[in-house]
């Protein structure tokens, strides 16, 4: 299985952190050599990736991949499910001087306490992470800046499977590439997903028996 022996921390080893905390470093003061990657940075390792457009991501074996469409065409999110649960990796423009997943974190649990969620945040190999227990499913979102991006995964699952299941996403960004392009962008928009060409096709298909 790829990338499960290069997480320094697991999550059953990571304790309550408020957010704002700087991302955990190693003895020497510098970050780990670990993704998600920026595709001028991407290592040449032969890790097989599904190539998403503004993402390439590993797919888990026994995998199955969970296509979100809007109902106006384009795709919303690709989602992993595995046996421990849904994994879901998505990329957006971010500002060139500032980290956003701070602030986004921060609304992110405020909306989910609203939703009557319990949420707390917990250390991480990239700083702070969201942790939260709903009534339909243990979830954990992991954040990660980059240079004009940032990667938001997201574990869902039983709560029962949350230990593996976030692993699991580790082990996914740690794999991941982000392919960001030079378009100007506003702040927080997603970065667009293309299917390759046969996951399309077979959804165009999938549609058009539905209709019929």
């Amino acid at each position: 299985m790829f990338g499960w022996g290069r997480r320094r921390r697991a999550a059953d080893d990571a304790g309550d952190e408020p957010f704002g905390d700087e991302p955990i470093v190693d003895e020497t003061g510098e970050s780990a050599d670990h993704g998600p990657y920026d595709e001028a940075e991407a290592p040449d390792d032969g890790v097989e990736r599904l190539d998403l457009g503004s993402v390439r991501v590993p797919v888990p074996e026994g995998g199955q991949l969970q296509v979100e469409v809007d109902p106006s065409g384009p795709v919303r999110a690709v989602h992993m499910v595995t046996q421990f649960g849904r994994l879901t990796v998505s990329a957006f423009a971010a500002p060139k001087s500032s980290p956003l997943w701070p602030e986004v974190s921060k609304e992110l649990a405020d909306q989910l306490r609203k939703d009557g969620a319990r949420v707390h945040s917990e250390g991480g190999d990239w700083g702070p992470e969201l942790v939260a227990d709903s009534p339909k499913a243990a979830l954990r979102f992991v954040g990660v800046d980059g240079p004009r991006w940032l990667v938001r995964g997201v574990a869902a699952g039983p709560a029962e499977h949350a230990k593996d299941c976030a692993k699991l996403l580790y082990a996914v960004l740690d794999e991941t590439v982000v392919v960001r392009g030079d378009e100007p962008l506003p702040v927080r928009t997603p970065l667009p997903i293309e299917l390759p060409e046969a996951i399309a096709r077979h959804i165009q298909q999938a549609q058009q028996q539905q209709q019929g």
